[in-house]
């Protein structure tokens, strides 16, 4: 506590036990658990619905969500604020604001979020995601009761960006420039005079970098295509020569390594072996629950799959990633929840890859004949959630999941 009367927690209020009860009920799926003790599959009339072995709430986001309702615990008479949303999961966000916790809207000057609505007397919980530095000192400056969820994988980046911006590297970041924590960690720049970072959002962006410090080029065409993506003043010429590489810890991770590998090469065929042992860094820092999540669904599409079920919000960029790599390989949709499933016109409402808009598909469950559906579900996506997901699929097939529970 300091004299402005800021408060900061970390580790929660020591009422994990008191909320554990309202968290199962809110949260836990009986077929999920279902599937899991039936070796991740069920078969009921002609379907047989595979489940990969690591799916949904990874730690980062149960502590996340765990904290969250801690804090409404310990402080039923306060005003509880939250910093965006807690995950990117719209359930999820919905409980939180019938418990009472208001939140905040995004203010894009300052790449963080309106603190106005906020008072000393307040509590203010930031995301897992984390916040910028502005928004930090903003709410210290008030003197509120902070509690801070933001994920451990996120923190370790962090600890990577800050080292960069100390040794005077540009924080190169694969990520998506709009997105909560990527803000959050390139923000971490700032707390070096001078500090750079750059954002690239796929191979294609980063090919746009790469060419860049091969043979140079218009630099009025590069600033302006990266207006949005990069520090203040960033000048390509003197800010691509010191490199350390960083990504938002949800992406798709072989992009992220092989963009990694590409500028260091592109670094070392323009100024040499010495240059880039000097000048660039890389270290993989996606967090292991999204690589884990990954690296299950790449062993669940080696098994012959009909089409293949993803999860969770349309957002969440573990999510999106999840999609993208089952769309390599077999039918694939994406969607927010069981209610994208109509199970009396067999339609599906979902996102497709690449795309902005959700679209409608008929036909999506063959109607007759047997058929293997592959699912998962991106890291903020409850199991309960994913339960009613199966239980609509074997509906579109005419089978009660309740007789499966029995």
């Amino acid at each position: 506590m300091t004299d402005t009367g800021f408060q900061y927690v970390r580790k929660g209020f020591g009422l994990k036990a008191e909320v554990q009860e309202e968290l199962a009920g809110d949260y836990n799926g009986q077929l999920v658990d279902l599937l899991r003790a039936r070796d991740y599959t069920l078969e009921a009339g002609g379907v047989t619905i595979r489940l990969a072995k690591e799916f949904g709430f990874c730690y980062g986001v149960e502590r996340a969500v765990d904290y969250a309702y801690q804090t409404r615990r310990k402080f039923p008479d306060r005003r509880v604020f939250l910093a965006g949303e807690i995950i990117h999961n719209p359930h999820v966000n919905t409980k939180l604001r019938d418990m009472g916790i208001v939140f905040l809207v995004p203010n894009e000057a300052t790449k963080g979020f309106d603190y106005s609505p906020v008072r000393a007397e307040d509590v203010v919980i930031l995301p897992a995601f984390g916040v910028t530095i502005h928004d930090f000192e903003t709410l210290r400056a008030l003197g509120c009761v902070v509690v801070d969820t933001t994920c451990g994988s996120v923190l370790n980046v962090w600890k990577r960006v800050e080292a960069y911006g100390r040794d005077g590297f540009t924080a190169l970041i694969h990520g998506k420039y709009y997105h909560e924590e990527t803000r959050a960690t390139a923000s971490q720049i700032e707390k070096y005079a001078g500090g750079k970072y750059l954002v690239v959002y796929d191979m294609a962006e980063a090919q746009l970098v790469m060419d860049y410090i091969a043979s140079g080029g218009d630099k009025a065409a590069f600033r302006a295509k990266f207006a949005k993506a990069s520090s203040p003043g960033f000048d390509p010429d003197t800010d691509l020569v010191r490199i350390g590489v960083a990504n938002q810890t949800t992406m798709l991770a072989r992009e992220s390594l092989a963009i990694a590998d590409a500028v260091g090469a592109t670094m070392e065929r323009r100024f040499g072996a010495a240059h880039r042992a000097a000048h660039f860094r890389s270290f993989d820092t996606i967090c292991s629950a999204t690589q884990d999540r990954q690296d299950a669904v790449n062993e669940l599409l080696r098994e012959p799959l009909d089409v293949m079920l993803v999860i969770g919000g349309y957002n969440s960029s573990n999510t999106i990633s999840l999609a993208a790599l089952c769309a390599e390989k077999v039918p694939t949709f994406h969607i927010e929840d069981a209610a994208c499933i109509d199970v009396a016109s067999g339609t599906i409402r979902h996102l497709p890859t690449g795309k902005k808009g959700e679209v409608e598909a008929s036909g999506w469950l063959k109607p007759g004949g047997s058929v293997r559906v592959g699912l998962t579900a991106g890291a903020s996506t409850p199991n309960n959630k994913i339960g009613e997901a199966v239980a609509r699929v074997f509906a579109t097939r005419g089978v009660d999941s309740a007789a499966l529970l029995a």
